[in-house]
């Protein structure tokens, strides 16, 4: 399964999808605004990279306007408000088969387009 989890008003989001040629992969689109994240979607992501922190987007405007930067968040914290606001989900999210690709570096950009070839 090839899926990209994005925010369709992202250019960000869409700058990658473009890079990485996922039109052309036949993936799957989802975008998290619209359709949201399932709570065993992101059980499995945290599973493979490790924690929910991982997953856990700090640029959201909503971390500083809510106080968060002020607070030490535990893992069940990151995955509550992952599941409860979609802005705090690092993204995009790529899923190449057993693979799952999170956020925007140039890196992890690299290896997402490597795994969709």
């Amino acid at each position: 399964m090839k899926k990209v989890f994005h925010l369709a008003n992202c250019d960000t989001c869409q700058r990658i999808i473009k890079e990485i040629g996922a039109k052309e992969a036949a993936c799957a689109f989802q975008d998290i605004k619209t359709e949201g994240i399932a709570a065993e979607d992101l059980d499995a992501w945290a599973a493979k990279v490790g924690s929910y922190e991982a997953l856990f987007s700090r640029r959201a405007l909503k971390f500083r306007s809510m106080g968060l930067h002020e607070q030490t968040l535990t893992e069940q914290d990151y995955r509550k408000l992952i599941l409860e606001e979609y802005t705090f989900l690092k993204r995009p999210v790529i899923v190449a088969g057993d693979a799952i690709f999170v956020g925007n570096t140039a890196k992890v950009v690299a290896e997402a387009k490597k795994a969709l070839q």
